[in-house]
């Protein structure tokens, strides 16, 4: 029976794959995703400018509330600007790690990763990327658009273009120095825009090293629920 609907709306029919395929891919994806891991060491090595518009291209497919896709994208690869923000952002983090904003609790979860206050990798990586997150929108007459589920639409954002920065061989770190007012500053972004998570992007340098950790195991990160 047709559908009746009072805005456009056009056919979709995702392809469908046999059960073992279907697992097989899932298998696959999964192992080349559980081999991604922040980095902190990058190679000044070119990147190019393609490949950070793709993993964009990425992110703007993500769902977001009421598909008002509240984000914004700022890509970075002048040197000068890397190095402000690199600067400005040392100097919230040394208010962190020296200043004493950081809790007890704080540091010792930290401990493991063995972060500091130096962010060199802010100037080597040849591309800064700048997330920022609409709290509302702007009519062109000036009048504001309320935004639904602006934190939770930019999170998924996120996660499709640092999936999509993995699946190129790319690397990036989810850094997120607070307070980061700086960067609208520094990016010029207008006031219904705030910094939601500041991503190096490059190849991880040759003697990279990361964290030994482990992830979670599925019993304790999935919970199925049985009917009465």
């Amino acid at each position: 029976m047709a559908r009746q609907h009072s805005h456009p709306f056009i056919p979709y029919r995702p392809d469908r794959r046999p059960g073992a395929e279907m697992v097989a891919r899932g298998r696959e994806f999964f192992e080349h995703m559980d081999r991604r891991r922040s980095v902190r060491f990058f190679s000044d090595e070119p990147v190019p400018r393609e490949c950070v518009e793709l993993a964009v291209r990425t992110a703007n497919t993500a769902p977001s509330g009421a598909h008002q896709q509240p984000w914004t994208f700022v890509v970075i690869g002048d040197p000068q600007t890397k190095r402000r923000v690199r600067e400005a952002a040392e100097v919230e983090e040394r208010e962190n790690y020296e200043g004493g904003r950081l809790t007890p609790e704080w540091r010792e979860a930290l401990a493991p990763l063995e972060t500091g206050s130096d962010k060199g990798y802010l100037e080597v990586a040849p591309w800064l990327v700048v997330c920022f997150a609409e709290k509302y929108g702007v009519r062109p007459d000036g009048t504001r658009v309320k935004h639904y589920y602006v934190n939770e639409s930019v999170g998924i954002a996120c996660g499709f273009f640092i999936a999509a920065l993995h699946a190129m061989g790319l690397s990036t770190l989810t850094h997120t120095p607070n307070p980061m007012a700086f960067l609208t500053r520094i990016c010029g972004r207008p006031a219904n825009e705030r910094p939601y998570i500041l991503f190096p992007v490059g190849y991880a340098a040759l003697d990279a090293e990361v964290p030994d950790l482990t992830r979670k195991p599925l019993d304790r990160v999935m919970v199925e629920v049985s009917g009465a």
